[in-house]
């Protein structure tokens, strides 16, 4: 019997962010696996009936990152943003523009399985080999980690990548320990036809302590997430009264909403490890940091994590030496906290309701930040990952 072979890496996860680290590492010629016990469906054509609710805004420079990989969507799925218009709770507004750093686009909604759908197609035609069986054991030391599977058998690689969620098990089993701060908040989601075309806008409003955001999709429809402390109020509407919700909390911006897709909720919290890599592991996307999503950026962080590490490995003979993983570390603390820190920051500005004069102040923050163009244009650019 043939001793197992020695992999540069096993990836954990085949979402979207173990998926791309899997095509980016094997593009390189690095040898590597993928355990995923759910399969995806990779076939465009048996994913054109109905909207999947999990909607991602994807910056220019990440879309680039993909499109490098071969791995972006047919551009019928993807809803390109010109604008966005952010508005507060007592007459703040700002608007980003993306002729105003003459760009094409501020940032791309797309569906969560046409994307995942595009890594898998390249998964599939790189001939990764796809390990559909549970991890039950972690073991690692200097040299290598060992992966006892469900099924008894065993895996040794250089490096094992958990890139498995929030509730990752790479990261119980290295024993890496986690601050987590709940928001006391659900984000809401789900799909609605809208009377008036969105005409490329994302829409954003910060009203009574809860985030309401439009996200455009192809066509006359949109992608909503709706941040509050009392989600069954929503969830347990009829589709039609929850459209007359959304609208009426959105101003009616888009006329009259109808629905497209059930609606359902999922907590809000905030994760932070005390680090994302230990002997011979490394940990990717929510794995390694959970963000509020009012900005849709906890999945560009997740593919800025595969980027910087693939940077890091693509001349090292050994991708899980200690000295690697502690830059790549390095790297990605101040990208990641500096999202972090913002989210939460306009999480606590717009959620504070009892503070006297903080109304005031944030709404007339957002209106002066409207009136400066080039602060503006600074922060669109560091949206955007340019």
């Amino acid at each position: 019997m043939n001793a197992s072979p020695l992999y540069d890496a096993v990836i954990i996860g085949g979402g979207l962010v173990g998926a791309a680290a899997a095509v980016a590492l094997k593009k390189q010629g690095k040898h590597i696996a993928l355990l995923e016990l759910r399969l995806p469906e990779s076939n465009p054509a048996k994913l054109q009936n109905g909207w999947d609710a999990r909607i991602y805004a994807i910056s220019p420079a990440n879309r680039q990152f993909l499109q490098s990989l071969n791995a972006w969507p047919d551009e019928s799925r993807v809803q390109a943003v010109k604008r966005m218009d952010v508005r507060g709770d007592n007459g703040g507004k700002i608007e980003f523009n993306a002729d105003a750093i003459h760009a094409d686009r501020l940032t791309s909604i797309i569906e969560n399985r046409w994307l995942l759908a595009a890594l898998w197609q390249q998964i599939n035609a790189l001939d990764i080999p796809v390990i559909n069986e549970a991890a039950a054991e972690l073991h690692t030391d200097i040299h290598e980690a060992c992966l006892k599977l469900a099924n008894g058998s065993t895996i040794k690689t250089k490096l094992v990548i958990g890139a498995d969620g929030a509730e990752s098990w790479v990261r119980l089993q290295t024993g890496i320990k986690v601050q987590e701060d709940a928001y006391g908040h659900h984000g809401v989601v789900s799909n609605f036809h809208t009377e008036i075309h969105h005409r490329g806008t994302a829409f954003q409003w910060f009203k009574n302590g809860e985030v309401l955001a439009y996200l455009p999709l192809p066509g006359n429809a949109v992608s909503i997430v709706w941040s509050t402390a009392e989600p069954e109020k929503l969830t347990t509407l009829e589709p039609e009264a929850l459209a007359a919700a959304v609208t009426a909390q959105g101003e009616s911006v888009l006329g009259k909403l109808s629905p497209l897709s059930p609606a359902f909720a999922f907590p809000l919290v905030l994760l932070r490890p005390e680090t994302t890599v230990s002997q011979r592991v490394l940990l990717m996307g929510d794995a390694a940091h959970t963000i509020h999503p009012l900005a849709g950026q906890g999945v560009n962080l997740g593919f800025g994590d595969v980027i910087e590490f693939a940077r890091l490995a693509e001349k090292a003979a050994d991708p899980g030496a200690y000295q690697l993983l502690k830059q790549y570390a390095q790297n990605r603390l101040e990208p990641v906290r500096t999202m972090q820190l913002s989210c939460d920051g306009l999480f606590k500005l717009f959620g504070n309701e009892t503070l006297p004069g903080l109304p005031w102040l944030r709404n007339s923050g957002l209106n002066l930040v409207n009136h400066m163009d080039w602060v503006k244009n600074q922060l669109i650019r560091h949206a955007m990952g340019l």
